[in-house]
């Protein structure tokens, strides 16, 4: 887990979405998580099996976000949850040992580490800028990667408002992936826009 993490966007259409991912997996993205806030079941379903389908031809995981139901009746690769979700005690066990369990610590460092303890695979830190996706308030200090990688020692992963340029200094830190959103999906041209991301690394 190294790289790029691209975070799908609230589309409603399944063939731009599919479109757009595939740009950043041909660029080299090394995770893709599908999160659409406001989609019905049906059409969450249609865009995660999709989704699954092109990153299994791409040699890529999948990354569910919060609805741990369709990662397991999809088989996906994993599930993402916020802090204030279901524990992540509670989505180990749902989707067994074998699974990728990604946990949101926003800027709280206890909060990583207990996650790591109930057996997250890797932990989400931000907003570190603001974002044009959520609206949160930018309180994680960059120094939170360095006592992460010091105090974890699972993957560590950035988001909030990610570009190339300020992700670099996250980077520098020793953040293992970026997760990014509008930077890359609303790009001009979206496999350059992930293809910088990939030079970070």
């Amino acid at each position: 887990m190294r790289g790029l993490y691209l975070v799908t966007p609230n589309w409603d259409d399944t063939d731009r979405l599919l479109d757009v991912t595939e740009q950043a997996l041909c660029a080299g993205a090394a995770l893709i998580q599908y999160r659409h806030k406001d989609a019905g079941p049906a059409l969450r379903r249609e865009q995660a099996a999709a989704l699954l389908a092109l990153c299994r031809r791409h040699g890529r995981p999948l990354i569910i976000n919060d609805h741990v139901l369709l990662c397991t009746e999809l088989d996906a690769d994993g599930i993402h949850v916020g802090g204030l979700d279901a524990p992540v005690a509670a989505v180990r066990g749902a989707v067994g040992p074998d699974k990728i369990v990604g946990a949101s610590c926003y800027g709280d460092l206890e909060l990583a580490q207990k996650a790591q303890g109930a057996g997250a695979s890797y932990v989400a830190f931000g907003g570190f800028y603001p974002s044009l996706v959520k609206k949160y308030a930018v309180t994680t200090a960059p120094d939170i990667v360095l006592q992460a990688k010091a105090s974890l020692c699972v993957p560590v992963v950035v988001i909030g408002g990610m570009t190339a340029a300020n992700a670099r200094p996250l980077v520098s830190r020793g953040a293992d992936m970026v997760a990014a959103i509008s930077s890359v999906v609303q790009a001009p041209d979206p496999f350059s826009a992930a293809r910088e991301f990939v030079g970070l690394f």
